[in-house]
């Protein structure tokens, strides 16, 4: 086992992983406020935009797995640098993409980079702490999780429209660089290296049969309405539930063999990473659709700038990091009944935002959202931070990478989800029946999943360690 003692991580090396895990979710989203600005100056069109969100979110999704399983031989931090200055680089081609598709092949390489950094941060995190140490630095990590996703939009919404030495929508991706190279430095001083005593080896058939079902369930769904649903799109969703059972199976009989798969199914019989991981898939979809959808309607139904479109989630970025900070107190006293009330609260702003948007479509400002948007966020605030926390309570300190990588994968592939199936309802509703209605119907079905998950917050032990 990992001495805790020789390698416990201090304040600043805690803030520098957790820099790491902000970087990749903001990127995320930051793109979705500057879609127009890259459309206008690339000629890119609705099914190459959608895969400069999509390319990132499916190469991250696809290789996060293998990105822990990469840091447990090699040694976390090792990797966590090779990632961050991978980011660094990619993030540079991405700003300097001269044609729609170069900056499509960059966002690939960039979602590859952050999938290679990302899983080091969790399993830093857990084989460096234990105790109370560890669910305060896992509270930070949830809240630094959500806050990024509010924080890419606002921070994307004043990039583009600062026009940085002319940068435009560039600057979204440049201004990644200083930030990596600063990561790099304090990495090198202040992350402890820590490895598996018990590496596992690549557990290659489990990856690419992994790449595939993500692959041929993301592609699809993201690129289908924008291209009209061919044939191709088709087939790939036909292919998605074998290449899944295909996984599946092998996976499993990796297991039974005494080998480590890339997700052990072994893993899943921990009651609370379960639990956890069925309520995460509905919640990240709901989320990132939203935020995709409220970029598009700030921006070209309400005819709002950028900076406008970012400072509308404001009040929700303040909400989740008030929430987040008190979610640890509020566990300590209720338990995990605190996700089932932030299911509650959340469902009560989205419900507000939709009569809102229906009574007031015309002259709908900034300040008749904040309501609705900082009553979803307080919800969201008291959900994410804890089902994260809670779902790597119970992973033993050697499974830490592997567990983490289960983890942020299956958030990161609904996360693209969200992106792909409300944005798209959103897409296809939008011209037949105008910006406000298929804004309601996209609201009221992430109203729905909302409820999904505060059913489902009822079943997750009472409890948390």
């Amino acid at each position: 086992m990992i001495h805790h003692a020789a390698t416990a991580i201090g304040p600043l090396g805690l803030f520098t992983v957790l820099l790491g895990a902000a970087l990749p979710l903001i990127d995320f989203f930051i793109v979705n406020v500057a879609l127009p600005s890259m459309d206008s100056d690339l000629a890119a069109g609705p099914a190459m935009l959608e895969l400069v969100v999509a390319g990132y979110g499916v190469a991250y999704a696809v290789l996060l797995v293998l990105g822990g399983r990469l840091g447990d031989m090699a040694g976390r931090r090792r990797l966590f640098l090779a990632g961050m200055a991978a980011f660094g680089l990619t993030s540079l081609a991405c700003g300097l993409a001269p044609t729609a598709w170069t900056l499509v092949g960059a966002r690939v390489a960039q979602g590859a980079a952050a999938a290679l950094m990302m899983p080091q941060v969790l399993a830093t995190i857990q084989a460096t702490t234990q105790g109370p140490r560890r669910a305060k630095a896992m509270s930070l990590y949830g809240a630094t999780a959500g806050l990024s996703m509010v924080a890419g939009q606002i921070l994307g919404g004043v990039l583009v429209a600062a026009d940085v030495a002319g940068t435009g929508w560039r600057s979204v991706f440049l201004v990644n660089v200083p930030v990596a190279v600063a990561g790099l430095v304090l990495a090198v001083r202040a992350v402890p290296e820590t490895r598996s005593e018990r590496p596992a080896t690549i557990d290659v058939p489990g990856t690419l049969l992994l790449a595939l079902s993500l692959v041929s369930l993301l592609v699809p769904l993201t690129e289908g309405r924008a291209a009209g649903w061919p044939l191709w799109t088709w087939v790939s969703l036909g292919v998605f539930p074998f290449a899944a059972s295909a996984f599946f199976l092998v996976e499993r009989r990796a297991d039974r063999l005494g080998r480590t798969p890339l997700v052990p199914p072994s893993l899943l019989r921990t009651d609370s990473l379960r639990r956890g991981l069925v309520m995460v898939v509905p919640f990240s979809i709901g989320f990132s659709g939203f935020m995709f959808v409220v970029a598009v309607v700030l921006q070209q139904g309400l005819r709002m700038g950028p900076v406008a479109a970012g400072l509308a989630l404001v009040p929700m970025a303040l909400a989740f990091f008030a929430a987040s900070l008190a979610g640890p107190r509020l566990i300590g006293r209720f338990g995990t009944r605190v996700v089932s009330a932030g299911g509650v609260i959340q469902a009560v702003g989205i419900l507000l935002l939709t009569v809102t948007v229906w009574r007031g479509w015309s002259g709908l400002t900034v300040v008749e959202l904040a309501p609705g948007v900082a009553l979803a966020g307080l919800g969201q605030g008291l959900q994410l931070p804890v089902l994260i926390r809670l779902m790597l309570s119970d992973i033993p300190a050697d499974r830490a990478g592997v567990g983490g990588g289960v983890v942020v994968t299956t958030q990161q592939s609904a996360l693209a989800l969200g992106v792909a199936t409300l944005g798209s309802l959103f897409l296809a509703l939008a011209p037949s029946v105008g910006m406000r209605d298929s804004l309601v119907v996209t609201l009221l079905a992430q109203l729905a999943l909302i409820v999904v998950t505060a059913l489902l917050s009822l079943r997750l032990p009472r409890v948390m360690r």
